[in-house]
């Protein structure tokens, strides 16, 4: 297979980073909502910090039920944009709202009750999770505000005012620090509520950034544009059909870290303190890749919408390429500063030494996931959310995580094992993708695009 090996030109690169740059921005704050709890509540104690930690990843586990709402919202509105079709845009605002509503009201009330059991799966201490579930409480509490901010989300950076995500996530996060530091410490003559003031503060931020979507939305499109519109029951299925795929995917890549964490629990603490330190650098280091990806979903959105499908073919090809030489500018320095990098984290000289060699495989596999990135956003911008799941799911817990325990926990040969299991399934799983997005494989979805 040869592929095109020329660089994007100067304007494409731009429109891809005017577009790209604030989601980054925007992803880069978002990564921060669970290390600003932690750094808050660090001063209460060790239980304190465990209780967040474990109610802080189970909340996100919960999210991911939903994630599927903005890139439904934003390939949609992309496609309506593209074809200049503004009643079919702000219908599908309205019914991505609904199906906001419709999805996260069952999820609260079915997930609430059983906080306190969610919980006691991960972490067997009593007093750890009495302290994590009210703030998981409020975590759950605040689903169907984040549902709302995905709509939200999803609709303006499908017409491309992706400035406006980077504003309001940044005010977000930021009304979060001061508020859950008020509701911590009981500050301004409020009762000092601990943890559970950090779940509180984040379920107020949420709120208000839901508030200020809604506010700038009515202030550009007004009420009767999208509140009083009559959903199109065509544009509700759409969204339906890639909603569900899509979320299913982001949990089970979701349940998928847990199960990680559990097998290289199985091995020793130390290859789990290494093991949290490589994951969390590199889910904060993709997050570029992530933001040129949502980039990706809404050109190659407009593109089809313009019934344009070589244009589509293109910015799917050129975002890749773009992200591949950020993440190469990013890793390597990663790669050869991996001993100073893990001592800014890790104490034990044992542990710097096991994580070195991780360390540099999780570099080289931020710049093959790249592509995998990007593309995946592409194909959900066409579409195919069937497919990606299909294929994700399948490499994941048919591939990756057998191989991982065979390899790392029964044969014995521990985390480097893992990590070289996990590089070879990063490979395969960007060569697929790679592959579907040169063959045009999301073309099979064209019948099913929306109708203007």
């Amino acid at each position: 297979m040869r592929l095109p090996i020329h660089f994007p030109s100067f304007q494409r690169q731009r429109e891809i980073l005017q577009l790209a740059l604030p989601l980054i921005g925007g992803m880069l704050s978002q990564s921060l909502i669970n290390l600003v709890d932690s750094a808050m509540v660090g001063a209460l104690g060790s239980t304190a910090l465990a209780a967040i930690g474990i109610a802080g990843y189970t909340a996100f586990v919960i999210t991911a039920l939903i994630l599927g709402l903005s890139s439904a919202v934003q390939s949609t509105t992309a496609f309506y944009y593209g074809a200049q079709c503004n009643s079919s845009q702000r219908n599908t605002l309205n019914a991505g709202l609904i199906l906001a509503m419709v999805l996260c009201t069952p999820l609260i009330l079915l997930i609430y009750p059983f906080s306190h059991d969610l919980l006691g799966c991960i972490n067997q201490n009593g007093a750890v999770i009495e302290l994590a579930e009210p703030y998981l409480d409020w975590r759950i509490i605040g689903l169907l505000a984040v549902g709302f901010n995905l709509v939200f989300r999803g609709y303006w950076n499908g017409v491309h005012h992706s400035k406006i995500y980077l504003k309001i996530i940044v005010l977000i996060h930021l009304s979060n620090i001061g508020i859950s530091y008020i509701l911590i410490y009981g500050l301004l003559g409020l009762p000092a509520l601990g943890v559970e003031g950090a779940g509180l503060g984040t379920f107020l931020s949420l709120c208000l950034g839901t508030l200020v979507w809604l506010i700038y939305s009515l202030k550009q499109l007004g009420a009767e544009a999208f509140i009083w519109l009559r959903p199109r029951s065509d544009i509700l299925k759409i969204l339906i059909s890639r909603t569900l795929p899509h979320s299913l995917q982001q949990t089970l890549f979701a349940s998928g870290y847990l199960v990680l964490f559990w097998m290289i629990g199985q091995i020793d603490a130390l290859s789990v303190a290494v093991g949290h330190i490589l994951v969390n650098l590199s889910l904060l280091m993709i997050l570029p890749a992530v933001g040129l990806g949502m980039a990706a979903t809404s050109l190659v959105g407009r593109s089809l919408g313009e019934k344009d499908n070589q244009a589509a073919q293109d910015w799917g090809r050129d975002v890749a390429k773009v992200a591949v030489i950020l993440l190469l500018l990013i890793a390597l320095p990663l790669a050869f500063l991996a001993e100073p990098v893990l001592g800014l984290f890790i104490i034990e000289p044992k542990g710097i030494e096991l994580g070195i060699v991780p360390l540099q495989l999780t570099a080289f596999m931020m710049v093959i996931d790249a592509s995998a990135i990007v593309l995946t956003q592409a194909l959900l911008g066409a579409g195919a959310s069937k497919m990606v799941m299909q294929v994700s799911v399948t490499l994941q817990w048919g591939l990756f995580l057998p191989l991982a325990f065979v390899f790392g926990v029964y044969l014995g040969f521990g985390l480097i094992a893992i990590w070289s299991v996990q590089l070879i399934y990063r490979c395969l799983n960007a060569s697929v993708f790679i592959w579907l997005w040169h063959v045009k494989a999301w073309l099979v979805h064209a019948d099913n695009s929306p109708k203007t």
